[in-house]
């Protein structure tokens, strides 16, 4: 006679195999929740870096605007973006580069926006250096210079660092 009942042999199996995939599809869960925390750092970052040199752009642009107004030479167009070979900060709403605010951390104020005056502390420090081109003899390209911006932070107890590079030129012409 046949038993159409399970035999305990198969509930065990079963119940193995039920709890082998619910433990994969944990794991699972647990790494996109740790991949996700980890890419949301690195996008902030790599949003900081880029508004970094936004930040150097505006400047610069600022100092244009000025040129055709008057208050400056043609020749000054870098101020505010000078002596930062070694390192400095700037926040979006700064009008030059100040040298200090390199080797601390951003803050997070209530709408989301990173500075240097908020009180939420932020996890990232934001370093940019300034450097003059030259070309192959060795003399200063005069109309451009390069900005090199590194965001850095660390999350669970891993250090990370984004670089973003750009040349920024002096295109001011009189008109």
């Amino acid at each position: 006679m046949k038993s159409k009942a399970f035999t305990l042999i198969e509930v065990i199996v079963a119940t193995f195999i039920i709890t082998v995939g619910i433990g994969g599809v944990y794991v699972l869960i647990q790494k996109t929740i740790s991949d996700t925390t980890l890419l949301t750092g690195r996008f902030t970052a790599i949003y900081l870096a880029q508004e970094g040199v936004e930040i150097v752009k505006n400047i610069r642009d600022t100092n244009f605007i000025k040129i055709y107004e008057g208050e400056l030479s043609e020749d000054q167009w870098t101020q505010g973006l000078t002596g930062c070979e070694s390192g400095c900060g700037a926040d979006f709403n700064d009008s030059f580069l100040s040298l200090g605010n390199d080797d601390i951390f951003l803050k997070k104020d209530e709408g989301g926006f990173y500075d240097y005056e908020s009180v939420t502390d932020a996890p990232f420090k934001r370093k940019i250096t300034i450097f003059d081109l030259v070309d192959l003899d060795g003399d200063d390209i005069d109309d451009q210079i390069k900005v090199l911006v590194e965001v850095s932070w660390k999350e669970k107890g891993n250090d990370y660092k984004v670089t973003v590079q750009e040349n920024v030129y002096n295109w001011w012409q009189k008109i």
